[in-house]
């Protein structure tokens, strides 16, 4: 495999067509209240016992009636916000039926790391989720009373709700990732190299020179985070997007979908989780010089055995 593939591989790159620099939603992070969008009344309506990240043990007290999608923090934690709707997170939830009680989906409550997402992956498969989940922090417990129209048309057939039944979720947001790069801006000697400027949710605008490509690979470090440093062996989240030189199109990006996961390539390791790092893969084998850009949003941690 030549280099710019290999690179791109092990750095699990989704690859994705981008129409412009378009930007993931993001919620107001610095003037978020969480406290004021709940509905601390939405307790009432179940009990919840189990620790957090194990399959809870809930009793639904029915029947549960909303006007509109609510929830409340049974548990609040101390970790990071989410404050955009690509942010990685990991988390497991449950969903009952208002009227019935019954369980109708839990997911695997198994405390495995790797189940990374977003909130838009799950708001794909119940919109209600968007705003149960909008500057929630990890190691909360929410209870949410879902409408059926935000829980989902196709959601109620396959389970077979009554139209007008509402449902109560329990989700448990064990790990809340960064959502772009944080940390000190550093100096490069940037002669001959892309420029790199950043949106206010920190999606990166690349500008190329005009100049020939590097003969060789390059690696620079633009912000560098005090997170953890990745290792060999490390499984990192990340935010990627590459570039042509010679055309200067983007060629894949992962800003505003779903996050990479997978282990660091070689040119990661010894950075630190906070850090963005460019990556100049010179042309070779044919294939043309490309660009790389990439957040490094946090470090999987290893199942406990």
């Amino acid at each position: 495999m030549r280099k710019t593939s290999a690179v791109l591989a092990t750095l699990s790159l989704a690859v994705l067509t981008l129409t412009g620099c378009s930007q993931a939603p993001t919620f107001a992070g610095d003037v978020c209240d969480r406290t004021a969008a709940s509905t601390p009344s939405v307790e009432e309506s179940v009990t919840v016992e189990g620790d957090l990240g194990e399959a809870p043990d809930v009793t639904v007290y029915k029947p549960v009636k909303t006007d509109e999608t609510s929830f409340a923090d049974v548990i609040t934690g101390d970790g990071k916000t989410l404050t955009s709707t690509s942010q990685p997170m990991v988390l497991d939830i449950a969903f009952y039926g208002g009227d019935s009680g019954d369980k109708l989906y839990e997911s695997e409550f198994n405390g495995d790391p790797s189940r990374v997402h977003s909130i838009s992956y799950w708001a794909e498969r119940s919109a209600g989720l968007e705003k149960v989940l909008e500057c929630a922090t990890g190691g909360s417990r929410i209870v949410a009373v879902l409408t059926p129209e935000d829980f989902g048309e196709a959601n109620v057939e396959a389970f077979g709700l009554a139209k007008d039944e509402d449902i109560v979720a329990i989700i448990d947001l064990q790990d809340v990732y960064l959502a772009r790069a944080e940390g000190a801006s550093q100096f490069n000697d940037a002669r001959g190299l892309p420029t790199v400027v950043r949106a206010p949710d920190g999606t990166p605008g690349v500008i190329i020179p005009d100049s020939a490509a590097p003969k060789k690979p390059v690696t620079q470090t633009l912000i560098k985070g005090d997170g953890a440093k990745v290792e060999k062996d490390s499984t990192i989240v990340t935010n990627i997007m590459a570039l042509g030189w010679d055309d200067k199109t983007v060629t894949s990006s992962s800003w505003g979908a779903e996050p990479n996961i997978g282990p660091a390539a070689g040119e990661l390791v010894g950075a630190t989780v906070g850090s963005q790092l460019l990556v100049v893969v010179p042309e070779a084998d044919g294939n043309p010089a490309t660009a790389i850009v990439v957040d490094i949003l946090g470090i999987v941690p290893v199942p406990e055995q």
